[in-house]
């Protein structure tokens, strides 16, 4: 029975997400497998892969065959890197010890340029935002200009008529400024007389 790694389609229309699957050949795309060795989700960026990588490598050894999309993922998270070591491991090139180093340090340099690219999109993310805040508040600048502007040639025109109105209230109040001169000074007047 040829055994095929592959990918399974699950998700609504438009947003897909699959499962990684060992299964027969002669199976529908979407049918029958042996065994779920884990999900790729293409919807995220960067896209989630999620492996079950012993159980994959097993699959690998015992002679499955991956798809081009299953082999780029497998590639991807080191399932084939190990079965390489392990290849190596059997015809006596290497050890244990350096299989388990070797792909120690692949993935440890794996998962270094996975967060890198995750905190560079941040990055891109931060300076969008910021271009979009500063975007923002020069149009709220240029509204608020407009609308002193606007309100400005109509602020002289009330200036123009509080002036006159001030100068017509301001004779009221310098006769009765001096209506209470005159009445000061016709009360300081009787107490001298006496």
């Amino acid at each position: 029975m040829p055994v095929k790694i592959r990918l399974q389609r699950h998700g609504k229309k438009g947003k897909p997400f699959y499962w990684i699957v060992a299964a027969d050949a002669r199976a529908k795309r979407d049918g029958k497998f042996l065994e779920k060795l884990g999900i790729y989700n293409p919807n995220t960026n960067p896209a989630t892969i999620e492996l079950k990588l012993d159980n994959t490598v097993t699959w690998l050894q015992n002679g499955a065959q991956p798809t081009d999309t299953a082999k780029a993922i497998l590639s991807y998270k080191g399932v084939l890197l190990k079965h390489h070591l392990l290849g190596g491991l059997r015809k006596g090139a290497l050890t244990e010890e350096q299989v388990e180093e070797k792909f120690t340090a692949w993935m440890t340099e794996k998962e270094q340029s996975v967060a890198d690219k995750v905190g560079g999109l941040d990055k891109i993310k931060a300076e969008a935002r910021a271009a979009a805040l500063k975007a923002e508040k020069e149009v709220n600048d240029k509204r608020a200009q407009a609308a002193a502007e606007a309100a400005l040639p109509e602020a002289p025109e009330v200036v123009e008529g509080a002036i006159e109105v001030t100068e017509a209230a301001e004779a009221p109040v310098s006769a009765l400024d001096a209506a209470v001169e005159e009445a000061k000074g016709d009360a300081a007047a009787p107490s001298e007389a006496k």
